[in-house]
């Protein structure tokens, strides 16, 4: 390895000892607070190593890797997401019985893989980077072991991804049998790949096996049970980083090897998009649960995520990074109430708990508010912003029933966070109380934090043209 290489490493090698700084200090056996705050900072330190090494790139480690602008998009979108998910776990654990010093080594090696999958570019690195990531959120999903349903959801993704993992190995098998390779590069390279049947085969099971983990229709069986079973911290996980690094490999892989090219995977993609945009919105439509309700609507949100990766262009992928941006932004501070409001005992997860919010929290019911009108996709807020650049990426290259469903799923999803947003203003009082005896700093930390995302989303939602220019910017360094 060579200097160079080394440079485009470092943000990753970061965080590798990221885990193993945790490890050490748990050895010496060093407080929660210490721990936090070691892992705050290593999280910033790899922020700057990206920041750092960016005029460097692309940076190509032969054959598993490649760091470019694409690459550091995601990374620094998956490493913002653990810091807010770091901070929502400190104040979700501090109170509980289970120790959750672990808990902290198994959030850096998750965060790990998600960020190998984003500089994969070799179907060894992907499935490493994919295994690390799912092993450790085994573990996670399951933390409160205490609780029936935090085990039974981490039995289910378990079983499931173990699964999937087989279907993912069996396709890979596939394609390198017909091609002769792993390399994503060498296999764009071969002329004849769509005419061959193993490999249309081996990229069906690889669907399969990406669909379940990105939990589109009709691979989202585990979502709703997983993210209710779930901490709310390791749900908001899920929903963000994890999806972000699958996305990421899978957009790597299709442009590579010119996915959207094929009329029958075009199709393929383009009813998977469908399915989960009507059905996750119907689904969401029944929940009285606002952590199934959240499950249910990424299925909604990454359906009209694959509007973006049906082009194969530049301009999809422009759309897919600030959808992801503005998706996390809001799942992440909807998540933080749901921290906030959660007791010792369990999840603030019933919709009648945040009735009459706004007289006693007036705070965190703006803060929710504004992340459901962003996931609706209201104007001035970056989720609208997002919705109207996924649609016209896909008008530009006449995806018609795509963005027609898209435009019909989005106003059904409008009721249902509306029913969230009615409920937190209505006369009755919130029962729910957090009973938390946190050490102000953390509190207040948390607070501002949620409120600065607010901010965000609405900054971004006024002045898009702000951070479209510097995704462009850093895609050019691919």
């Amino acid at each position: 390895m060579d200097g160079t290489q080394f440079y485009g490493l470092l943000p990753f090698m970061l965080l590798a000892i990221a885990s193993i700084v945790v490890i050490l200090l748990i050895a010496f056996r060093q407080s929660h607070t210490v721990i936090q705050v070691v892992g705050f900072l290593m999280m910033c330190v790899v922020i700057a190593a990206m920041w750092y090494v960016r005029d460097r790139l692309p940076v190509v480690i032969t054959p598993l890797f490649i760091v470019d602008g694409y690459a550091a998009l995601f990374t620094g979108l998956i490493v913002f997401s653990v810091l807010i998910v770091g901070l929502l776990s400190y104040i979700y654990f501090e109170e509980r019985e289970e120790n959750p010093k672990e808990y902290y080594i198994l959030l850096f090696l998750s965060t790990l893989g998600a960020a190998i999958l984003t500089i994969s570019r070799h179907f060894i690195s992907f499935f490493i980077g994919l295994e690390l990531l799912s092993v450790s959120l085994y573990a996670l999903i399951a933390y409160l072991r205490t609780r029936n349903n935090a085990v039974e959801a981490g039995i289910k993704y378990l079983v499931l991804a173990a699964v999937t993992s087989g279907f993912l190995l069996f396709g890979m098998a596939l394609i390198y049998m017909e091609t002769g390779s792993m390399d994503f590069t060498v296999i764009a390279q071969k002329s004849d790949r769509w005419s061959s049947v193993p490999f249309i085969t081996g990229i069906g099971l690889m669907v399969v096996a990406i669909g379940f983990k990105l939990a589109l229709v009709p691979f989202h069986i585990w979502a709703a049970d997983v993210y209710q079973g779930a901490p709310s911290p390791v749900t908001s996980f899920i929903a963000t980083v994890s999806k972000i690094g699958v996305f990421s490999v899978l957009l790597r892989f299709g442009l590579s090897i010119q996915l959207q090219t094929n009329t029958t995977l075009l199709y393929v993609f383009s009813a998977i998009a469908i399915a989960s945009m009507i059905a996750g919105n119907i689904l969401a439509l029944q929940q009285k649960n606002i952590k199934r309700l959240l499950a249910y609507s990424s299925i909604a949100h990454l359906g009209y995520l694959m509007v973006a990766f049906l082009p194969g262009d530049n301009a999809g992928v422009e759309a897919a990074v600030f959808y992801l941006l503005a998706y996390s932004i809001t799942i992440l501070a909807a998540f933080g109430i749901v921290t906030l409001l959660s007791s010792s005992n369990q999840d603030a997860e019933d919709l009648e708990l945040y009735r009459g919010l706004f007289r006693s929290r007036p705070v965190m019911a703006l803060v929710l508010t504004v992340a459901m009108l962003s996931l609706a996709g209201i104007p001035l807020t970056a989720g609208f912003i997002g919705k109207f650049m996924v649609l016209t990426t896909g008008v530009h290259v006449g995806l018609w029933l795509p963005v027609s469903v898209l435009v019909v799923t989005s106003v059904m999803g409008i009721y249902y966070y509306l029913r969230i947003i009615t409920t937190l203003f209505t006369d009755a009082p919130a029962a729910v109380s957090t009973g938390k005896s946190l050490h102000p700093f953390f509190y207040m930390a948390t607070y501002t934090t949620l409120v600065v995302l607010i901010v965000l989303l609405i900054v971004i939602g006024v002045f898009p043209n702000i951070v479209i220019e510097n995704i462009r910017q850093f895609l050019r360094l691919g």
